[in-house]
């Protein structure tokens, strides 16, 4: 079994130390984005998508350093900003067809190396202690770019520039992750699995287990759809309707749970707000439709969610 290779004590120092540089050399991006549709005056909406980007650059640089209400006070800007449609995509030196045809011919399998080192390095170093699990990510995300200007023989500044563009082909939804994961704690915390709870007490028997193992899982799946997190949907379907209606029921909760939150990944499969999983592959991928991975996950997951009602059922009881 792995051990730790460095000592907690120090670990403890240096992790928050490293932790902020990541967040700084994040924020830094984010502030390039900025510049760069600031000084794009052939993009209509240039100064607000500018100004966008450079909001969420500072917060991410200094954001523990000055007041929650100013901080709050510029994500309003941002939402608003947002809201009306003034974030858009600036001007990006795209490759052509024959450019990206010649690349992938020129590089082959080796493209994917820099995506297991993603994953290899992250769960070493976490392992081993080195760092903290969230700044492994870090860490193998410098490595990686390392191997990947050294399989392509790209420029040091494309670093910069495929980050811009990247950033642009999301847009705002690149900040979902963080937004809906505050809101699953902020529903936790405002009892809305209490109010879940009454609603559906009012409609399901006790007894009737399979409807509510066919309400649980639907649940988790439309939770997630909305809040676009399995792990801040559970929390909230789970105090409401895996607790009192299947656990409380003599239902295994090992059953229970691990297959309420799966349930809840068939919804991350067809929902927008999962950002991270179904908007960005899209980007990178520069379909004709940002929806066009989840448009080819829907029938998948629907048959995954009667699966796991009725697995639920036949398993938890």
């Amino acid at each position: 079994m792995l051990q730790a290779v460095v000592p907690a004590e120090v670990s403890s120092v240096y992790n928050p130390i490293l932790q902020e540089v990541f967040y700084i050399i994040i924020g830094l991006l984010f502030i390039s984005n900025g510049v760069k549709a600031f000084k794009d005056t052939s993009v209509a909406k240039h100064s607000s998508t500018g100004l966008f980007w450079t909001i969420q650059g500072v917060i991410f640089i200094i954001g523990p350093y000055i007041p929650a209400a100013l901080i709050g006070f510029m994500l309003v800007i941002t939402a608003v900003i947002t809201a009306t449609g003034g974030v858009v995509e600036t001007t990006n030196n795209v490759p052509t067809k024959e450019e990206t045809r010649a690349n992938a011919d020129k590089i082959g399998y080796k493209v994917f190396i820099p995506a297991l080192i993603l994953a290899l390095v992250s769960v070493l170093f976490s392992a081993l202690g080195i760092v903290s699990a969230n700044n492994s990510i870090g860490v193998s995300a410098v490595i990686g770019v390392i191997a990947v200007l050294a399989i392509t023989k790209a420029p040091a500044k494309s670093i910069i520039t495929e980050g811009n563009r990247l950033l642009d082909n999301m847009g705002s939804v690149a900040f979902l992750p963080q937004i809906l994961s505050a809101l699953g704690a902020l529903f936790t915390a405002a009892g809305v699995g209490d109010v879940i709870a009454t609603g559906v007490a009012a409609i399901v028997p006790d007894g009737a287990h399979f409807a509510a193992c066919a309400i649980y899982c639907i649940g988790m799946a439309l939770f997630t759809m909305i809040m676009g997190n399995g792990f801040a949907a559970f929390s909230v379907i789970t105090v409401g309707v895996g607790i009192p209606f299947l656990i409380a029921q003599g239902a295994n909760p090992v059953v229970v749970g691990a297959m309420g939150l799966t349930a809840g990944y068939c919804g991350t499969l067809m929902t927008p707000m999962a950002a991270n999983f179904n908007i960005m592959p899209a980007a990178l991928l520069e379909t004709k439709s940002k929806y066009s991975i989840i448009k080819a996950q829907v029938p998948l997951a629907l048959i995954m969610l009667v699966i796991h009602i009725v697995l639920m059922y036949f398993l938890a009881f």
